[in-house]
């Protein structure tokens, strides 16, 4: 017995209320997966209980996929330790001398990771004012090399 287009509209409305008490973020993906079978269900009535289930797993986790593709974990990191890719190869300019171990400070020309001015360390000594590359992260700091 395939359930009507109401049905799976109740379905879907009640995962999307449950999504505001279980805060795991999947619920409203597989509420709104339940929305789309319901319009799916109106235009193909004849569509059976198999096929709706099916549609509902498929769009459901479209719908997680595509969250998930577009807002990846990771794509607004805050830590720079967790973040080589993004960081390594970008260019900044040192607005105090670095010395090997001895810390410098590098300001961005745009905001990495959410600061401009970032402590730095370096393998060779590098005057204030000269250019320098990301190389690599250890720790909280970045290490810079000139360019």
């Amino acid at each position: 017995m395939p359930f009507e287009w109401w049905q799976w509209a109740i379905v879907g409305i009640g995962l999307i209320l449950a999504e505001l008490a279980v805060p795991v973020f999947v619920l409203i993906w597989f509420g709104l997966g339940a929305l789309l079978v319901s319009l799916l269900v109106a235009l193909f009535p004849a569509l059976g209980l198999t096929g709706q289930l099916g549609c509902w797993l498929a769009l459901s986790l479209l719908l997680i996929l595509l969250w998930f593709r577009i807002f990846r974990p990771g794509a607004h990191k805050t830590r720079v330790g967790m973040s080589d890719d993004y960081v390594v190869g970008e260019v900044g300019l040192l607005t105090h001398p670095v010395a090997p171990f001895e810390k410098g400070k590098v300001r961005f020309q745009k905001p990495i990771l959410g600061s401009e001015l970032w402590d730095c360390i370096a393998d060779e000594a590098v005057a204030a004012g000269e250019r320098v590359r990301v190389v690599g992260i250890e720790g909280s700091l970045i290490k810079v090399r000139k360019v």
